[in-house]
């Protein structure tokens, strides 16, 4: 397992998709995935230190382990298998729950839990972002600083690996003016699946 930091969220354009870009802890490699709108708002909100009025989803989660006495310790996201991102929610006790990435990165960011991949997923959706492409990450984070969670209003469902900035293994560098959003930032790509529910849909890979 390679210990994973989170960049931060962001909207692609022009399909207005919101993007998780993740960072291999000491290495080279990002992993971004397309995620719906509700996840993004709730990683946004963490990394901001936005406290809402009434607990969301993942808050109301977060003191309900609390409430049980239990620990979240780690997330994993564990496989990539037909497009779809697989991920375990890793609890005190080695009890193991399945779910998605973005749920998971929303939860780990509210706990303080470490942020785990496989391998096999970074070898597959990783993407290596050469030195001289380095200020797209700044600008990505950059991005973060003026986002607000309205941003993300009225964004599809879609959950998938979206091709960053730098240099995928085997494919082409993305450019600085490919699937820039609003301040700048890594390109974001990919295909996912059909929007449908947000709470139902899976982190997909064409």
């Amino acid at each position: 397992m390679n210990k994973l930091d989170v960049v931060g969220v962001r909207v692609e354009m022009p399909a207005n998709q919101p993007i998780v870009l993740l960072r291999e802890a000491g290495g080279q490699r990002y992993l971004p995935i397309w995620i719906g709108a509700v996840e993004a708002t709730a990683i946004a909100f963490a990394q901001q230190g936005v406290v809402p009025a009434r607990p969301l989803t993942h808050d109301l989660f977060r003191d309900v382990i609390a409430a049980f006495g239990q620990a979240l310790e780690s997330v994993r996201i564990t496989a990539l298998r037909d497009g779809v991102f697989y991920a375990e929610l890793v609890f005190s006790g080695g009890r193991e729950v399945s779910a998605r990435p973005s749920d998971s990165i929303a939860l780990a960011l509210r706990t303080g839990a470490t942020i785990y991949a496989s391998d096999e997923v970074l070898e597959e959706a990783g993407i290596e972002i050469p030195d001289e492409q380095e200020d797209e990450v700044e600008k990505f984070r950059e991005f973060l600083d003026q986002i607000s969670p309205e941003d993300f209003s009225g964004q599809g469902p879609q959950e998938g690996p979206a091709p960053g900035p730098g240099r995928r293994r085997g494919g082409s560098a993305t450019g600085a003016g490919a699937g820039t959003g609003p301040g700048g930032g890594p390109a974001g790509g990919g295909e996912t699946s059909d929007p449908e529910d947000t709470e139902d849909e899976p982190d997909v890979r064409p």
